[in-house]
């Protein structure tokens, strides 16, 4: 994965500091572990998950160099109240991502799954670290099945990849690159 094209997205913040790793075993725990090192915006992106986390306690599956597993740390000026939206907000994002790259329009299953073709491509998942409802963290983990063409027995008659949808390679970075710049505009009123 090119670093250098993430970091030269059209964002102004979000993902200016990028933390890449070959195998990780969850970035989202990862930054949970971290998340007082890393500032504002940071992105931690890995190109395989050993132990990815979905929401309730799920696994997410990620192929080694063939789909997105990112998390994005947020240090925003809110209340939790703020942030009622949110995971829509970010399932929104990705959709507009996917549409504006290449046309594809994807669907949202609330709150936090992201479809096409009525099978599961990527799901995202938020964590809130606060303090007297003044938020001082947030984690934003998105997984997003891209090149991937063989998944697990449990899960392949209800996932999909862009791959296995259009028998194309697509490029990571440029889908992260365009994710990080709308997300930024669809969340900016979390840090006036």
């Amino acid at each position: 994965m090119n670093i250098n094209l993430i970091k030269n997205s059209k964002s102004s913040f979000l993902g200016k500091n990028v933390y890449f790793y070959d195998e990780i075993t969850s970035t989202h725990e990862f930054a949970e572990l971290y998340t007082y090192l890393f500032s504002n915006g940071s992105l931690i992106l890995a190109d395989m998950q050993t132990k990815g986390k979905g929401t309730k306690d799920h696994s997410w599956f990620t192929g080694k160099g063939k789909n997105i597993a990112m998390t994005i740390v947020l240090k925003p000026h809110c209340l939790v109240s703020d942030l009622d939206n949110l995971t829509k907000l970010i399932a929104e994002s990705m959709v507009t991502t996917i549409y504006n790259l290449y046309s594809i329009k994807l669907s949202i299953k609330d709150p936090n799954d992201l479809f096409y073709n009525q099978r599961k491509i990527g799901g995202i998942l938020t964590t809130i670290h606060s303090s007297n409802e003044k938020v001082s963290s947030l984690l934003i983990s998105i997984g997003f099945n891209v090149n991937e063409q063989n998944f697990p027995d449990d899960i392949k008659n209800i996932s999909t990849s862009l791959y296995n949808e259009f028998g194309t390679i697509f490029y990571r970075e440029d889908i992260i690159r365009e994710f990080l710049f709308v997300l930024e505009k669809n969340i900016s009123f979390l840090f006036l």
